[in-house]
């Protein structure tokens, strides 16, 4: 519970569900599609996992370093957690007459998302690891892509079948869990702890 509440878990877990909510909202009042657009999911799990970076990091740089506690584990069920979270509350929206689908782009997104931000947590720390999703995501929202190229560059709005979309998202997953479970995240300078 003190690991949990360290790392702010309960009110990251209320911004996740709040931010489902404030997304699947507009699009079940004005929109009769019955399953948002591509670019609506992407964006609503980049909400969701902006939410969760603020997890990443302790109170104390210092004691996530410590051999005390069996951290790889830690930080891999912490990973494994907060996936299965927003995987849990993004399917809900299944039960109703608009929802968040389909179910393999929620899957490609919201693990492609939390890899990019757990690899951003540890090279620049947990306070900036929501930077390099957030332009990604735009950027994958502003220029669609076609193509092999471009459907790996825009990974985020792809087809569910889009394999080179699937490759990439992949890849940040098992990367970005690899390097932060080794290493966690990157210490704060003196100037950030002011």
């Amino acid at each position: 519970m003190l690991y949990v509440r360290s790392r702010r878990v309960p009110t990251a877990l209320g911004a996740v569900v709040s931010a489902t909510a404030l997304a699947w909202l507009p699009a079940a009042v004005f929109s009769d599609a019955g399953e948002v657009s591509s670019t609506v999911l992407a964006l609503t799990v980049l909400l969701l996992v902006a939410a969760v970076t603020s997890t990443l990091g302790g109170p104390d740089d210092t004691l996530d370093r410590t051999a005390a506690r069996p951290w790889g584990l830690l930080r891999t069920s912490h990973l494994a957690a907060a996936l299965g979270c927003m995987l849990m509350v993004l399917p809900a929206t299944l039960l109703t007459a608009t929802r968040f689908g389909p179910f393999g782009s929620v899957v490609r997104d919201t693990a492609g998302l939390l890899g990019l931000t757990a690899l951003a947590a540890a090279a620049t720390g947990s306070a900036r690891a929501w930077f390099l999703p957030l332009g990604w995501t735009l950027g994958a929202t502003a220029y669609p892509g076609t193509g092999t190229a471009g459907e790996a560059l825009t990974w985020q709005t792809q087809a569910s079948d889009s394999s080179p979309a699937a490759v990439v998202a992949a890849v940040l997953a098992a990367v970005g869990l690899t390097v932060y479970v080794r290493w966690g995240p990157r210490p704060r300078t003196s100037s950030e702890n002011v």
